[in-house]
Order: C-alpha cells, then structure tokens, then sequence
C-alpha cells in the first residue's frame, strides 16, 4: 500500500480510543486506520454490535494489523476505563455546564502533558448515529469538541478519531513546520550548464527558422533567457530539458523512437517518395 514503509519506525503510543457500542465493522477497521496513520495503537471497544473479530474491519484497516489485532472488547464503558486516569469525551452536541469543553488543540496538549508524567489516557467516542448518551459523558473528566460548521456538525467515527489522532501526533513534532519526510536534495545548476541549456534551445529553435523577422532575434532570444532563468533549475532539470529537446531534434511523430534507427527511416521515406517519380 502507498505510504507504508516497514522500515521505519512504528510508532505505537498515546491514549486509547475507546468506541462505545460501535455498529459496522467497516468503520471500526478505518478508525484503526486513522489511528495507526497517527501512531495511535490501543483501541478498546464497548459492546459492537456486529461483534469481534471482524473481518470486514480487519479488511477496511488496510493493514493496520497491529491495531486490530490489540483491540480489547468490553462489555461495559465503565469496564472500559477503568484502569484510566484521565479520559475525554467527544461530542458535537451542546451539553451547558455538564463539563469543561476543550479544542482539539488543547486536549491533545493535555493528554500529551498527562502520559508524559505517566498517566493513562483514553478518549471516548459514541455510536456513529447518536454518539455518546449524557450518561457516558458523565464518565469522561472533560469534553472535547471539534470547530465545525455548527449547522453541519456530524463527522463520522473514523474522521472524529483521525481529527484527534492528528491533533496528538502534532504535539510531539518540535515544531509546527516539522514534516515526516524532506524532498531529495538537489545541487543548483551551473550558469555553465545554464548556458549550455541556452545554446541547445537558441539552436533547435534557429534550425526551424523560428526567430522571425531577424531583427528581432535578439529580442526574442532575451525574453527566451529571462524564461529560462526563472525557475533556477537544477542539474538534473538541466539534464532532463536537453534530452527532451534532443529527442525532438532526432525522432519525428512518423519515425518515433523505438521505430528503428531515424536515419534509416528518413532514408526509406527518400527512397519511397524517389519510387514514386
């Protein structure tokens, strides 16, 4: 699958994710997806309705074995927490005055400052059409809601858990410009072969006649240079625009490459034409 890579760290740390009496398996496989895109692993389920194991979530966690294959299954949230020390409670609903309301930014800061000093963690998540009753909330220390369009608030389960997961990971990133991988680095090209790059198009161009009138070659080849120089090209740019331009230069739309030698072609198409006179 794209974007895995076995031999890079795994990360597997962070609060559990607790589903309370989640419905399809296919949603709970792709809420161990996010979980694992994040470097979340511990996922506890409340009483699912289709039971565990499933294979249909095993099937939509696009291999986030690890996760699916340590999910503990309980029969009460209360069993569920039980050996936590601090859990949120997502919900999108107003609850006034029921518990603290905090961002996704600064639970996931508190959950972070939390399991540093050694505490378990959990975060809970409702049913996928009702989420969690005012009695589950009622289990949770705070609430957690997430900055949406208050006439459309629904998310489903897995983007709720990947929205949080996101939120955890960044708290671990030194900062907010950190990204997980870099682009390859590349040397600049020389004005040498920055020159070179000139000259082969200036030439390609002259042998098709394109600088016309002549008086404003000059003109026309400055405007081409300032173009040129825009995009401060690389080496291997360099290297990858001049052997298009020589493949123009050899090849031709009725004798391409691959079609045999080009000389022998045009030769044959001489001789064909030469047949008809």
């Amino acid at each position: 699958m794209a974007g895995t890579n076995s031999e890079r760290v795994l990360l597997t740390e962070g609060p559990a994710i607790i589903l309370v009496h989640p419905q399809l398996g296919e949603n709970i496989g792709m809420v161990a997806r996010a979980m694992a895109n994040f470097g979340l692993s511990e996922l506890r389920l409340v009483s699912p309705r289709d039971g565990w194991p499933s294979e249909k979530a095993r099937s939509a966690a696009s291999r986030a074995d690890h996760v699916i294959d340590a999910a503990k299954v309980y029969d009460t949230l209360p069993e569920a927490i039980a050996d936590l020390n601090f859990v949120y409670a997502t919900t999108a609903r107003d609850r006034y005055g029921y518990k603290p309301v905090r961002s996704p930014l600064i639970a996931a800061e508190t959950l972070r400052n939390r399991f540093n000093m050694g505490e378990a963690t959990g975060i809970l998540f409702g049913r996928e059409r009702t989420g969690l009753t005012n009695e589950e909330v009622a289990l949770a220390d705070e609430i957690v809601t997430f900055p949406v369009n208050p006439a459309f608030a629904s998310l489903n389960l897995a983007q709720a858990v990947l929205l949080m997961s996101y939120e955890w990971l960044k708290t671990s990133m030194e900062s907010r410009e950190e990204t997980s991988f870099q682009a390859l680095s590349q040397n600049p090209a020389t004005k040498d072969q920055l020159q070179g790059l000139f000259d082969h198009v200036e030439e390609a161009l002259d042998a098709r006649g394109y600088f016309r009138p002549v008086a404003k070659k000059p003109k026309l080849i400055d405007n081409l240079r300032a173009v040129l120089t825009r995009p401060g090209f690389t080496e291997s740019e360099i290297r990858l625009v001049r052997g298009i331009i020589s493949s123009l230069d050899r090849f031709t739309r009725e004798a391409p490459r691959g079609a045999g030698a080009p000389e022998n072609s045009r030769a044959k198409k001489a001789d064909d034409a030469g047949d008809d006179t």
